[in-house]
């Protein structure tokens, strides 16, 4: 059969919008088992299958009758109508224009794309862009599209339901909300968007928040739809202990990234409830403004931005600013490119330490430094083997020398004033294999450094300084890697033992613990690094003198599953000066394992288990003694419904570093679905040196992917005294397409 679309006569553009959206000659498609052609009635009724394809409707019924004097398709049982929108209507009885502009649907239920339902008594459509249902029930069900048994926990219910395809809501009218079939509150009219919305302006959701300096807070977010590249979001909060609480964000797109603009101020009504003494307490009137960019230049080439200026020190953390509450805000600009084997990156940094010290001592001892690294590697081979080029640039300036009493002298980890390096190393390396297998990896280096020097002179440091206002250093590596990979297979199992041995014959390092050690300062001696040519963390210092690293790796796999890994190993100083026994300005290399000519043993194992069973293990053990030095331990388990993860750490004290008693904790983090999308979860971290919980917290949550109710407790011993908070309580109940109501400020 075919059919055109209802002739257009004269009327005015209100009308004109609201006819229907058919386009002219559209063909209509029937199959069904039967077909019957009444001239006396002029009617045409389908039956049996009955399917119909008409200018992107699909209706599916038992049978089909058009009658063509009124033209109206009535349809009748088990119907299905699929609208060109992709929402989906059932019913028992349907009546329909032909053009499926309007019409009237008993028994009718609604599934719209994004899984929202509607179900009622009776329905009209109206000019293809009004559906009026009668005694609704709206419900959004995710876990219906594979449980079609499952009752969603809330649902509502109301007398009239509309959804207006012109306006893009759905309006109801005398609705009750009811969660686990109670009514919990009565909505005189509810208007919430359709599924086709992405953005509307409108009020969103409270929030809800109690901390304990700041009181009781609500918040009533405002988004504004400012264009289909802008938007902005209004946070008015109300806080019982301190006033009024105004915060704004402005977001606006581009083609290839987005920029931020976040803005909070308060004029505070109780300071007094802080600590005394400190910038929380002292400050009436505090704010603050941040911005953040990212922009894709091309696939390769990226820049971006993170700021954030506020009034004094402790603003955002003590008010939980969204995005600008860590204890130490990175303020910073970035360049960065990115290629298969090169790499770029530009940055430029400042530390926003946030605590409560007036004098802010802590932020200005922070470096303010730009950072250039890049690495090229020669895309042909050179002599064989590969040919690489490091390259470092690093200016930093700081407004307080950072220093701390250790015994036997001070350590620095900061000095008063500027400093530049420039840093550049070329790297050549070939393998060979030779006859039985053995692995050799031959390979050269040189590096160069220039320094500028601009810094206060540490008073009270045991060792030589440079004074000189520059200085240049330089260091020239050969080196030999030999492996012997021995791979041993059984019927159920594979086992690779790799003995590895590497030699580096270099001459001492230049002006040893004479020069600012700014990015060398977090060095930990263990399995990661056995075998790393230069073992220090950063470019200001270099590992000079001879050095031998010996050791064995294993890899274990199992045809049950299970997976074993291991490495042991030891490092030996054959000769010349061992830097990590030459004092530096914050002793970098004492304590760590290295500083004598055998070091410490070090060894890292792991297990994988089939059953979710994770066990991972390093330590350090004493070279003379086998005492134990420091151990890191990890225990992990996870099925579907359990999770659990702890963590030992313990550290033998390290005086000259900076550590004067051993420091020992254990942490576990755990979660337990205890029913279908029920669960709760809790996390606590012991201090055994101090016996002390130094932070733990608890909660539950539920989550069906319509309903997230979730609720948590956490409270933190904070030693320093610069938190406005030692508690707090966070929650969350968000309804999907109603909204989202939360307390406190974090949604994990």
């Amino acid at each position: 059969m075919s059919a055109s679309a209802v002739p257009a006569y004269s009327q005015n553009a209100r009308v004109d919008a609201m006819a229907p959206n058919v386009p002219e000659g559209s063909k209509l498609l029937l199959a069904a088992n039967e077909v019957v052609y009444n001239k006396d009635n002029e009617t045409v009724t389908a039956r049996g299958a009955v399917q119909i394809n008409y200018a992107g409707y699909k209706l599916v019924a038992r049978q089909v009758v058009y009658d063509q004097k009124t033209g109206r398709v009535k349809a009748y049982g088990n119907i299905e109508l699929i609208e060109p929108t992709g929402n989906r209507l059932y019913g028992d009885e349907m009546d329909l224009s032909d053009d499926f502009a309007n019409g009237f649907v008993n028994a009718v239920r609604v599934e719209t794309t994004d899984l929202t339902k509607l179900a009622a008594t009776s329905g009209e459509r109206v000019n293809d862009e009004e559906m009026i249902l009668n005694h609704a029930v709206y419900t959004a069900c995710t876990p219906c599209a594979t449980n079609p048994t499952y009752r969603g926990v809330w649902e509502v219910k109301a007398e009239r339901v509309v959804q207006n395809g012109r306006t893009k809501t759905i309006r109801l009218e005398h609705a009750r909300f009811e969660m686990f079939g109670r009514p919990v509150a009565y909505i005189p009219v509810l208007e919430v968007p359709d599924h086709t919305v992405k953005r509307k302006t409108g009020f969103l959701f409270p929030r809800f928040r109690f901390d304990q300096k700041l009181g009781f807070g609500v918040t009533t977010p405002y988004y504004i739809a400012i264009a289909p590249d802008m938007d902005a979001t209004l946070y008015p909060t109300a806080l019982t202990s301190q006033g009024f609480l105004m915060e704004a964000e402005f977001r606006k797109r581009f083609h290839n990234g987005m920029v931020t603009l976040h803005a909070a101020g308060i004029n505070q009504s109780d300071p007094d409830r802080f600590t005394a003494g400190t910038s929380d307490q002292l400050e009436d009137t505090r704010g603050m403004v941040g911005t953040t960019g990212a922009f894709q230049i091309n696939p390769r080439w990226a820049f971006g931005w993170n700021a954030m200026l506020q009034s004094d020190n402790n603003f955002s953390r003590t008010y939980s600013i969204q995005g600008f509450r860590a204890d130490t805000y990175v303020n910073q600009a970035y360049l960065t490119g990115l290629s298969r084997r090169n790499s770029f990156d530009l940055r430029a940094f400042y530390f926003d330490v946030q605590d409560a010290d007036i004098q802010d001592r802590a932020e200005r001892r922070q470096a303010i430094a730009q950072v250039l690294d890049h690495q090229y590697i020669v895309p042909e081979p050179v002599l064989g083997g590969e040919l690489s080029v490091t390259t470092n640039f690093t200016n930093i300036d700081r407004d307080l020398t950072d220093s701390t009493l250790v015994p036997g002298g001070i350590r620095f980890a900061g000095l008063e004033g500027g400093s530049t390096r420039f840093t550049s190393e070329m790297e050549w390396k070939r393998q060979f294999i030779v006859p039985g297998g053995l692995v050799l990896t031959p390979l050269l280096a040189a590096r160069g450094d220039v320094h500028r020097l601009d810094v206060r002179s540490p008073v009270g440091y045991g060792g030589d300084f440079e004074t000189a206002g520059s200085a240049t250093r330089s260091m020239l590596t050969a080196g030999l890697e030999a492996r012997y990979p021995i791979l041993v297979t059984t019927d159920s199992s594979s086992h690779l033992f790799e003995p590895m041995a590497q030699i580096y014959l270099r001459p001492d390092e230049d002006l040893a613990g004479r020069l600012p050690n700014e990015d060398a300062q977090s060095f930990v001696f263990d399995a990661s690094n056995l075998f790393e040519r230069d073992k220090f963390s950063g470019f200001d210092r270099i590992e000079g003198g001879s050095r031998a690293n010996v050791g064995l790796r294993y890899t274990g796999t199992f045809d049950n599953g299970v997976r074993l890994r291991s490495i042991v190993g030891q490092s030996y100083h054959l000769g010349g000066v061992n830097s990590f026994a030459t004092p530096d300005l914050v002793n970098a290399g004492a304590n760590s394992g290295l500083e004598t000519d055998s070091s410490d043993y070090v060894s890292m194992a792991g297990v994988d288990l089939p059953i979710g069973i994770t066990f991972t293990t390093g330590a350090r053990l004493d070279k003379d003694d086998l005492s134990l030095r420091r151990s890191d331990v990890s225990l992990g388990y996870t099925n579907d419904r359990f999770s659990t993860t702890t963590t030992y750490t313990r550290v033998a004290a390290q005086p000259l570093y900076g550590a004067d008693e051993t420091a020992s904790e254990i942490q576990n983090t755990s979660s337990f679905r205890f029913r279908d999308y029920w669960s709760v979860f809790g996390s606590v971290t012991y201090d055994i040196s101090n016996k002390v919980v130094a932070r733990n917290g608890v909660g539950f949550a539920y989550d069906d992917r319509d309903t997230l109710f979730s609720i948590a407790y956490e409270q933190t011993r904070d030693k320093s005294n610069t938190a406005a908070n030692d508690w707090s309580v966070m929650a969350r109940l968000m309804f999907r397409t109603i909204g989202d109501i939360q307390i406190g400020t974090d949604s994990d």
